[in-house]
């Protein structure tokens, strides 16, 4: 994949994942619901590709406003994650150089993966994750707009215990599919269901959206560090 379409596939995604926001906002009261107003056209526009670098510098001045507003991240690691990609895409437009573009993409895609690493690493090191019942824990007991169904899958030991390990082998294993451009395609087609499964059973339905949003820049990454 070039540059180009890495860069411009990411700011689709990001224009939907910020309207989705956005959205949460206007909802809201004010001041953020004139914020969500103008986050959402400013997300119209990036759907666009009008301007992107005025629409992208537009957009962090709306996220560090609505940080400072709730000072910090309003919804944890799916804002920070939108303000990472957005700040990599906007300084990869405003690099002097395409070796400073390059930079600013690649830290993108480094700080992708490391947050599915570290994601594992941080379960695998809790011996609740390890046996299972944090997982259980959270379809039984979690305050997440869990179905009654789902809940039942709570009564099932085992099925938590292999769902847990599922999940902490994927995420470890996950800087291994840098190795081969099609073993990176299924390692993200994979992610990318989690994050659908958790809005689905758990209703956190920003991250299915922000995470994607990187995945066009180490898409292009893998081409550039491993010749297939």
């Amino acid at each position: 994949m070039l540059l180009e379409q890495a860069v411009r596939y990411s700011e689709i995604i990001l224009a939907f994942a910020y309207a989705q926001q956005s959205l949460e906002y206007i909802r809201g009261l004010q001041p953020e619901k004139t914020w969500g107003v103008i986050r959402l056209f400013l997300s119209f526009l990036l759907l666009m590709g009008f301007q992107p670098v005025l629409v992208e510098a537009g957009l962090l001045i709306v996220s560090c406003v609505l940080l400072y507003r709730f000072q910090g991240p309003y919804n944890g690691g799916s804002d920070c994650m939108s303000m990472l990609v957005l700040l990599c895409l906007f300084l990869s437009h405003i690099a002097p150089t395409e070796f400073w573009q390059q930079i600013a993409l690649g830290y993108l895609a480094f700080q992708l993966t490391f947050s599915y690493f570290q994601s594992g690493y941080i379960k695998i090191i809790n011996a609740d994750w390890r046996s299972g019942q944090a997982l259980t824990d959270v379809f039984a007991i979690t305050a997440y707009p869990v179905s009654e169904h789902a809940r039942r899958w709570a009564q099932s030991p085992r099925l938590m215990f292999v769902m847990s390990w599922s999940v902490i082998v994927f995420e470890l294993l996950f800087p291994l599919s840098l190795l081969n451009h099609y073993a990176l395609i299924a390692a993200l087609v994979i992610a990318a269901t989690f994050h659908l499964a958790n809005a689905c059973l758990f209703g956190l339905n920003r991250f299915f959206w922000i995470w994607p949003a990187a995945y066009p820049i180490i898409l292009w990454f893998q081409s550039r560090i491993v010749v297939t």
